[in-house]
C-alpha cells in the first residue's frame, strides 16, 4: 500500500486487529523463585482465561505445571491474587472452580483442604511445622463472610486452625527467616487498605498459635503496606504517614528509609502485590513511581542510599530476588508486558517471558504524551494522551479525529504508558485517545488520592469532561465527536459522565455501575462500605446516592450508549446494566446491550474480548456515520 490515502479518521485500514490482539497476547503475573527455578502464571484468552502455573528451569525451558482443566486463581475479596506458592518443587494453589487448595507435586494435583465454602489467598510456607499460613474467606454462612488468617496442615489430615481473627480483612501474613515471628496486615470496615491500615506482629508458641502480638505501625489515616523481612529478621514495609507511600523499617522503633514524594506502594486491589524485596540485609530493591512512570532502584539498608537501575521500561512491579538477580513484570510505551531478570552485577535484562508475541511495524504505533490540564477548583488533573497513528493513512486536512476518553476501574487505581494493543487498536484507525488519571487516583500521593473522597461521581467525570475539552479547545481532536468507555468503576463514571455532563456524544460501558445504592447493598465484603468514603454512609447519605445515580437521571441522558457485561458478575451484577438500558430503549434513545454468558468482572475468554472491540468500533461507526475498514460482526442496536 502507498502511502498517503488520505481517507476520513475513523476509516483507516488497520493490522491491528481484534483477532491479532486475543490470538497474541496472554495476561502474565505472579512470579516465585524456587532454588534456581523460576515460576510465574499466565492468563490465557484462548484457554478461555484459563491462569496456568508455569516454570522456567535454569537451561530456559518452560514448562506448563497445573494441567487443564485447572484454573490457579482465588476468588477471596473477589479480586483474587496470591493464588499459590512454590517450595522445594512442589506447587500449592488455589483452584477457581472449588477454591479448594491443591499439592501439584507429580502429574495430577491432589486436594489438601476440604469441600467446605473455604476460600484461600497470599499463602507462605511454614517448613518448620509443616503448614501453610494463608489468609482465608469463610463463606459458610449466608451472611457476611468471615476473613481470618489460618494454618493449614501438609500432613494429609487436612486439619486447619485459625491463627488471628476479629478483624474485618487481612493480608501479607509474612514469616520472619527463622521461623520465629508472623508479620500481618489487618484492617477493618469502612476502611479500603489505601485508607487505613495495621501492621502486627506476633512470636509463634511451640503449639504454633501465636502469641504477644504488637502493633507496629497504621491506624487512622495511614496505610501500611507490605511486609518483608530481611534475611535478619529486620522488618520492612511501606507507608503513607508523610502523605506519600514510602518505605520504612522496624527494629524496635520505626525509622524511614528514603524520604520522597514518590509512591513505593500501590492499592492493594489484589493479593501478592510486591513493589519491594531483600536481595540481603544490605540492599533492598523497589520500584516506586512518579507521575505515572515507574523506575526501579537498589536502596543500600545501611547508607540509606538509592540508586536508580537503568531500564528502558515505564512500569514495573512484582519484585522478586534471588542473590545477585532481580525479577519483576514491566513493560513500556513500546514493550508489551514482560518478566525480565535484571543482573545487577552486570546491569544486563534478560526477557523470559513475553505478553505477546506480535512485531508490528512502529509506522501503526501511537506514543503516549503525558499531559496536565485544569480542572476544577483551580486545581490540575493528569493524563496521557495518543494522537492517531498509521503510516498508511492521512485524514482531510481540515478534519480533526474523534477522541475516546478512557476512565479507570477502581476508582482507587490508575492508568500507566504500558504498551496496550487495545489502545492501538483505535489509534491505528484514527482515533485520538486520552487515558485519564483522574483525582482520586494512585500515584500522585495521598492528598491527590483523596480529592475524591466524598466526591465519586464529580472529581472523576469532571476530570475526565475536562480533559476532552483541553483537547478539543487546543485543536488536537473533533469536539463533536468526542466519546468516553470504562470499565466497573470506570464504567460508572463513564455513565456519569454522559447523563450528568453535555460533552460526550457517546459512550461504552463495561460492566458499570448504574445504581450507586444497589451497589451499596448488592456487592460482597471486600467493597461493602468502600462508598462510604466515596460517597458518604448508607443508608444515611441514601439521597445523595440516588442524586449521582445515573439509573435516575436518564432525562438527562441524550447520547447512544452500549453496555457490556457478564452474565456471572458478582462485583456489578447484570441488573445494573439492564436497568439502564431499559430506561434508554423507553427514551428511544439508540442503545446497544451484550451479555456473555460465563464471564465474571472483566473478561477473559478471547471470543468475548474481541467482541467487545469490535463491538464498541461498530457502535461508533454507526453513531457517526464514518464507513469502515472491516467487516466486524453487527451488534444490535435499539432506536438507532
Amino acid at each position: 500500500m502507498s502511502p498517503f490515502h488520505t481517507t476520513p479518521y475513523g476509516s483507516w485500514k488497520s493490522p491491528i486487529t481484534s483477532d491479532l490482539i486475543v490470538a497474541g497476547t496472554i495476561g502474565l503475573g505472579g512470579v516465585r523463585l524456587d532454588g534456581e527455578d523460576v515460576y510465574w502464571t499466565e492468563l490465557r484468552p484462548t484457554e478461555a482465561g484459563r491462569n496456568v502455573v508455569v516454570k522456567r528451569t535454569p537451561d530456559g525451558q518452560t514448562i506448563d505445571i497445573t494441567p487443564a482443566p485447572f484454573n490457579v486463581r482465588t476468588r477471596v475479596h473477589e479480586y483474587g491474587g496470591g493464588s499459590y506458592l512454590v517450595h522445594q518443587g512442589t506447587v500449592y494453589f488455589s483452584n477457581f472452580a472449588d477454591q479448594r487448595l491443591y499439592r501439584q507435586a507429580g502429574t495430577e494435583p491432589v486436594a489438601i483442604t476440604p469441600e467446605i465454602a473455604w476460600r484461600y489467598a497470599d499463602g507462605v510456607m511454614d517448613a518448620q511445622r509443616q503448614r501453610l499460613i494463608c489468609v482465608r474467606e469463610d463463606h459458610t454462612d449466608e451472611s457476611e463472610a468471615v476473613n481470618t488468617i489460618a494454618s493449614v496442615s501438609l500432613n494429609g489430615s487436612m486439619e486447619q486452625h485459625v491463627l488471628v481473627s476479629g478483624s474485618d480483612f487481612y493480608s501479607s501474613p509474612r514469616l520472619s527467616p527463622n521461623g520465629s515471628h508472623l508479620a500481618w496486615i489487618n484492617w477493618n470496615h469502612p476502611n479500603m487498605p489505601w485508607d487505613s491500615t495495621e501492621l502486627w506482629v506476633a512470636a509463634i508458641a511451640p503449639d504454633g498459635s501465636l502469641e504477644t502480638p504488637q502493633k507496629i505501625a497504621g491506624g487512622a489515616e495511614e496505610s501500611v503496606l507490605e511486609p518483608q523481612w530481611s534475611p535478619d529478621g529486620v522488618l520492612y514495609f511501606v507507608s503513607d504517614r508523610s502523605g506519600w507511600w514510602n518505605l520504612y523499617r522496624w527494629q524496635g522503633d520505626i525509622e524511614p528509609l528514603c524520604p520522597m514524594e514518590a509512591e513505593f506502594g500501590s492499592p492493594h486491589w489484589v493479593f501478592g502485590i510486591s513493589n519491594h524485596a531483600l536481595e540481603s540485609s544490605d540492599r533492598l530493591i523497589c520500584t516506586y513511581s512518579k507521575e505515572g512512570i515507574s523506575y526501579l532502584a537498589s536502596l543500600d539498608t545501611q547508607t540509606k542510599a538509592l540508586t536508580v537501575l537503568e531500564t528502558l521500561y515505564t512500569e514495573m512491579g512484582g519484585i522478586h530476588v534471588a542473590a545477585g538477580q532481580v525479577y519483576f513484570n514491566a513493560g513500556s510505551a513500546t514493550e508489551p508486558g514482560v518478566i525480565a531478570r535484571l543482573d545487577l552485577a552486570t546491569n544486563q535484562i534478560e526477557v523470559l517471558r513475553r505478553s505477546s508475541s506480535l512485531s508490528i511495524d512502529p509506522g501503526y504505533l501511537s506514543l503516549p504524551q503525558s499531559i496536565a490540564f485544569p480542572t476544577e477548583n483551580g486545581l490540575t488533573a493528569y493524563g496521557f494522551f495518543y494522537p492517531p497513528k498509521n503510516q498508511d493513512y492521512a485524514a482531510p486536512a481540515a478534519e480533526r479525529p474523534p477522541l475516546l476518553v478512557k476512565s479507570h476501574g477502581g476508582p482507587t487505581g490508575s492508568t500507566s504508558t504500558v504498551f496496550n494493543l487495545k489502545i492501538q487498536y483505535w489509534t491505528s484507525r484514527g482515533f485520538a485517545v486520552l487515558d485519564v488519571n483522574y483525582g482520586g487516583s494512585t500515584g500522585y500521593g495521598r492528598e491527590y488520592r483523596e480529592r475524591l473522597k466524598r466526591q465519586w461521581g464529580i472529581v472523576d467525570v469532571d476530570d475526565c469532561a475536562n480533559g476532552a475539552k483541553y483537547l478539543a479547545e487546543s485543536g488536537r481532536v473533533d469536539g463533536d465527536r468526542l466519546v468516553i468507555d470504562g470499565g466497573s468503576a470506570g464504567g460508572y463514571t463513564t455513565l456519569a459522565a454522559l447523563t450528568f455532563r453535555n460533552v460526550f456524544k457517546a459512550g461504552a460501558s463495561f460492566y458499570g455501575v448504574s445504581d450507586l445504592a444497589a451497589l451499596a447493598q448488592d456487592t460482597h465484603k471486600f467493597e461493602a462500605r468502600y462508598l462510604d468514603g466515596l460517597i458518604g454512609p448508607y443508608p444515611e447519605a441514601e439521597a445523595l446516592y440516588r442524586e449521582r445515580s445515573p439509573l435516575y437521571a436518564t432525562d438527562r441522558l441524550s447520547c447512544p450508549v452500549i453496555f457490556f457485561q457478564g452474565d456471572e458478575d458478582k462485583i456489578v451484577p447484570p441488573n445494573q446494566a439492564e436497568m439502564m438500558v431499559n430506561a434508554l430503549r423507553a427514551k428511544k434513545l439508540p442503545v446497544a446491550y451484550v451479555l456473555f454468558a460465563g464471564e465474571q468482572h472483566g473478561f477473559r475468554k478471547a471470543e468475548n474480548i474481541k467482541r467487545t472491540l469490535d463491538g464498541e468500533f461498530y457502535f461508533y461507526a454507526k453513531v457517526f456515520s464514518f464507513a469502515m475498514a472491516d467487516d466486524v460482526e453487527p451488534v444490535a442496536i435499539d432506536n438507532l
